[in-house]
């Protein structure tokens, strides 16, 4: 099987991201956005779905959060794109169809 890897940098005015994503790892991560509270999340997100993530990010902290979680979600999402390649071997693991008549 070929390796799930992504590697992706993003320079932009507001923030400079440096992200390692192994869709076959263990759990492990490393993440540092400066924003405790999206680190812990982040970091969960890699430890339940097993996967090693590694991100680094310097961003407008100065200014607000916004650009640093926006960028970090772009690039994240294309790691994703790029380690899953053809998506073989990809399945879904639950499905549920839930009425909300009350929403």
């Amino acid at each position: 099987m070929t390796e799930r890897i992504a590697e992706i940098v993003r320079n932009t005015k507001e923030t400079q991201i440096q992200l390692r994503l192994n869709l076959d790892g263990s759990g492990k991560a490393d993440i540092q956005t400066g924003i405790g509270f999206f680190d812990h999340m982040l970091n969960n997100f890699a430890r339940h779905g097993l996967f090693d993530l590694t991100i680094e990010v310097t961003g407008d902290l100065e200014v607000d959060t916004h650009h640093t979680i926006e960028d970090t979600g772009i690039v994240l999402g294309e790691a994703i794109r790029q380690a899953a390649g053809d998506k073989k071997g990809i399945v879904r693991y639950g499905s549920k169809i839930l009425p909300m008549d009350e929403a």
